[in-house]
């Protein structure tokens, strides 16, 4: 962007300030004595072309489609196809969470999304000691084959796109579902979702880890050589910076995090000597969609810009390579037990933020989830929510509208610069792996979040009906509860399996992963051999503890 005239534009500015705002001030001043994002960074009062004076359209922006890809992936963008509307969902038995799905794809849903409960996180069976206390209560319970099975009755695989989010087990877990599929009759190159598989932010924010960095990095690798080969339409990872923002991270950090993960999956890949034109066009990216409209949509731009950079910078010759693709969330940590219905307002918010910002995919929360599971009154609203705005609000109608605003513009370049500078800091410490090793991002993210909650304790920053404008009524609205036989029945389930199945063909194949997995051996057939027959998720993972241990974080003060 040529900016012949920004001494005028400077020079008038001035004017302005001295005469037309200064009068404004001295009669009534401005709210705030300093105006930021919700990360904290100071906002100016206004922005003119001389804060972006050195954007250059075609190199920086360009058209939809063309790289650097800021302005999206797509040539038509929403006006093409809109975003998949995924809910994630999951709680109790397979068989509660089939309903669910059921009911919210007669409502409009366009795509699942799997939310598993901690003993699943954890690649333990629901029956296991370690597991006690903890089923199905943050999503549901899946320990073989048969639940996942179960927790597809009904719904072809073949013609529905899956989202599992599932990180330290995902090979297991991914092995159930693609053995779902070919039980309903499905081919493995029909199938069409994505496994999240993104160990590295659970080392950095989510904590739900099994093994060791280097094993479990060698699995995801493993995922994507497999699904190369044999499941070319899923993606095998989908890097995610919407946990690292939950833990307390700024917008920033969210963003520069997560492109070093996947930046650090790339060259693991291709260290392992796969094709990056091959592999790279099946990573997907999770973002958080947070309060600050236009901290986000600046967040949504620049990462494109940079994901696409750093691809041509490492031998990229396909476009679809350089594309990030993203799926979004809408912040749980925003969301308030006090006055829950005030959720769906920021949900709103939020969504908007991410089809402005042109995400692919997009799951908005339900107003109750401070409180509990979503209940069926309240994930319909939430999809109710991506319906208006997909078909009522006109914000669809043309591509990145935001584009040459001064202050999106600088948003962008700012989100850009401050990336880079993460990585230069990332890069010092000996990469990833080093960092994590040395608390970096542990200790970046917790500095973010004491910062973020000790400006609402001390009120300066106005959360509604938390530490202002609060009623003191307690929340009346309907909350979801589980079938109280549930445990019983996957028990039961459990037990059954263990007692009917050919225990002596089921121990055969977890002795050949064991053997695989002290091998150089990609891991995946034998993952899928090993559930075939039978063999529950705590027990595959078990295996793969005996040969690789598990992961202990080292302590951060």
């Amino acid at each position: 962007m040529t900016c012949g005239d920004c001494d005028k534009v400077k020079e008038s500015k001035k004017d302005w300030e001295n005469t037309t705002l200064k009068e404004a001030l001295e009669t009534g001043g401005e709210r705030l004595s300093q105006f930021v994002t919700t990360s904290s960074v100071p906002i100016g009062r206004i922005y003119t072309p001389d804060d972006i004076k050195d954007l250059d359209y075609l190199r920086d922006l360009n058209f939809p489609s063309q790289y650097p890809f800021t302005r999206g992936v797509q040539a038509t963008m929403h006006r093409g196809r809109l975003w998949t509307m995924r809910q994630f969902a999951g709680f109790g038995t397979a068989e509660e969470t089939n309903r669910r799905y059921k009911y919210l794809l007669a409502h409009g849903e366009t795509g699942l999304s799997v939310a598993f409960d901690f003993p699943t996180l954890y690649g333990r069976d629901s029956d296991d000691p370690l597991a006690e206390g903890e089923f199905g209560k943050c999503g549901v319970a899946i320990s073989s084959l048969k639940d996942m099975q179960i927790l597809f009755d009904g719904i072809p695989l073949k013609d529905v796109s899956t989202s599992m989010t599932i990180n330290g087990p995902a090979a297991v877990v991914w092995a159930f579902y693609i053995g779902a599929a070919e039980a309903q009759g499905a081919q493995k190159s029909q199938i069409t979702g994505t496994i999240q598989n993104d160990i590295l932010k659970e080392y950095i924010a989510q904590k739900s880890w099994i093994f060791p960095p280097e094993p479990s990095m060698r699995l995801i690798i493993d995922t994507f050589e497999y699904g190369t080969k044999h499941v070319p339409r899923w993606n095998t990872v989908s890097i995610s910076g919407y946990h690292i923002r939950e833990a307390g991270s700024t917008a920033l950090q969210e963003l520069a995090f997560t492109l070093a993960d996947g930046l650090a999956y790339v060259d693991a890949a291709m260290e392992r000597g796969l094709s990056l034109d091959e592999f790279a066009p099946r990573l997907s990216f999770f973002f958080n969609a947070h309060n600050d409209l236009f901290e986000e949509i600046a967040k949504y731009r620049a990462a494109r810009r940079i994901w696409a950079k750093e691809m041509k910078k490492r031998g990229a010759q396909k476009s679809r390579t350089m594309w990030l693709r993203f799926h979004t969330q809408t912040a749980g940590c925003s969301l308030t037990a006090q006055e829950p219905e005030n959720n769906i307002v920021r949900t709103t918010i939020q969504g908007l933020a991410a089809i402005l910002g042109g995400t692919q995919s997009l799951h908005t929360n339900s107003m109750d989830e401070a409180l509990a599971l979503p209940s069926e009154k309240a994930v319909k609203i939430a999809l109710r929510t991506q319906q208006i705005i997909a078909h009522e609000s006109g914000v669809v109608n043309t591509i990145d509208p935001l584009a040459g605003s001064y202050f999106v513009e600088y948003m962008t370049n700012f989100m850009e610069e401050g990336t880079y500078d993460y990585f230069d800091k990332i890069e010092a410490l000996g990469g990833v792996l080093k960092a994590i090793d040395k608390g970096f991002f542990q200790q970046e993210i917790a500095n973010a979040s004491y910062k973020y909650q000790q400006e609402i304790e001390k009120n300066e920053r106005i959360i509604v009906s938390v530490n202002e404008y609060s009623s003191g009524e307690k929340p009346d609205i309907p909350i979801l509860e589980m079938d109280p036989e549930g445990e019983r029945i996957q028990f039961e389930r459990l037990n059954t399996i263990r007692t009917t199945r050919d225990n002596t063909k089921m121990n055969a194949e977890l002795a050949a992963l064991e053997r695989a997995a002290s091998s150089d051996e990609n891991l995946m057939p034998y993952i899928l051999e090993a559930v075939k027959a039978r063999a529950t998720l705590g027990e595959t993972c078990n295996v793969l503890r005996g040969v690789f241990g598990e992961y202990e974080e080292p302590p951060i003060f």
